[in-house]
C-alpha cells in the first residue's frame, strides 16, 4: 500500500451495537447448542468491541 492511498472508515453507533450485541444474546437463550451458543458469543463480543475497545483500553490506563 501506497502512503498516498486513503482508509475508509466506517462509523458505526454505539446503538446499532448495543441493538445487534442484545439480539445475539436473545438468540443465544432460544438455542440449545453448546457449540452455537458459543460462536454467537464469540461474534457478540466482536461486535461489542467494534465500539467498545477503545473506551475500556482508555479507562485501563
Amino acid at each position: 500500500m501506497s502512503q498516498d492511498q486513503e482508509f475508509d472508515y466506517e462509523e458505526i453507533s454505539s446503538d446499532e451495537v448495543d441493538r445487534v450485541v442484545a439480539a445475539l444474546e436473545q438468540l443465544s437463550e432460544s438455542v440449545a447448542s453448546e457449540t452455537i451458543k458459543g460462536f454467537l458469543e464469540e461474534c457478540s463480543t466482536s461486535v461489542y468491541y467494534l465500539v467498545y475497545e477503545d473506551d475500556e483500553t482508555a479507562e485501563a490506563a
